[in-house]
């Protein structure tokens, strides 16, 4: 099977294609995207606004829960639990995800966020649930 298109990927979650986000690896048992700074996702004093930082651990999280199903079926967010580490004031974020758990009924991945230090400045561990075919 070959690798799929990040461009794809990243196209087929429209939110997250409006937020910036680029795919840049994406496997069943890892992915990883990023997200540039920008004023326009920021809070006072240029901090990368918290629901930019979950919308970036999320979207890379359920694409790695989404490439480990079975043919048709799809996934939804069941719940999503993120702890605010480091504020982010510029660079490039990178959101790692890796999937903890994979069951019939429900994937559960853990994603951290860094910047460009690779220093962490977010953890989300969410649990995607396995909608069937």
């Amino acid at each position: 099977m070959p690798a799929p298109d990040p461009a794809v990927l990243v196209a087929a979650m429209p939110f997250a294609e409006l937020l910036g986000i680029t795919v840049t690896d994406a496997t069943p048992e890892r992915a990883v995207a990023t997200l540039a700074y920008r004023p326009e996702i920021c809070t006072a004093g240029g901090i990368v606004h918290g629901g930019a930082l979950m919308t970036l651990a999320d979207s890379t999280g359920a694409l790695c829960a989404f490439l480990g199903l079975p043919e048709g079926a799809t996934t939804a967010t069941t719940s999503s639990h993120t702890v605010l580490l480091r504020a982010a004031r510029g660079g490039t974020l990178t959101a790692t995800a890796r999937v903890v758990h994979r069951g019939r009924r429900d994937v559960v991945v853990d994603t951290e966020v860094t910047d460009d230090g690779g220093r962490p400045v977010s953890r989300t561990t969410q649990t995607q649930a396995v909608l069937g075919p």
